[in-house]
């Protein structure tokens, strides 16, 4: 992997900028390109954002992340009660809420829940990344000619 971290967040919505700026700053740094940056930037704020909303009791969640070998791999794991069903369609439009894993789902190429009832969420995102036309891919190493 080219760069791996992991956050332990306040369940409070201030600390989503903070994983989209860390995660984005890691993307670019790699060459991603912005369109793909900005996919996983949308999914790993819904997730983080259920994750604040439904992930207690524990006041914390932990966002993990790895990067490298054209893919970044994305765990946001909380300690809340789990999901009962997975949605299948979008809810009718004049409801508010039920929107974030059908909007994870179309723009990530994987995305996997390890739901424990009563005991947390973790939420496992994983999409293929394009890098700007030019730059290496992240975890290629070039071999010099001799």
């Amino acid at each position: 992997m080219d760069i791996e971290f992991s956050l332990a967040l306040p369940r409070e919505a201030i600390g989503i900028p903070m994983v989209r700026r860390v995660l984005g700053d890691s993307l670019r740094s790699l060459h991603v390109t912005e369109n793909c940056v900005s996919d996983i930037l949308l999914a790993v704020s819904e997730a983080c954002g259920n994750a604040v909303r439904y992930g207690g009791p524990a006041n914390r969640y932990q966002v993990e992340a790895a990067i490298g070998y054209g893919r970044c791999d994305v765990r946001i794991i909380d300690k809340g009660r789990g999901l009962m069903r997975m949605p299948e369609r979008y809810p009718s439009p004049d409801l508010e809420n039920g929107r974030g894993i059908l909007i994870m789902r179309a723009v990530v190429d994987e995305i996997f829940f390890d739901i424990a009832p009563g005991q947390g969420t973790t939420v496992h995102l994983s999409k293929r990344l394009d890098v700007e036309e030019g730059a290496r891919a992240p975890g290629r190493r070039e071999l010099a000619s001799v």
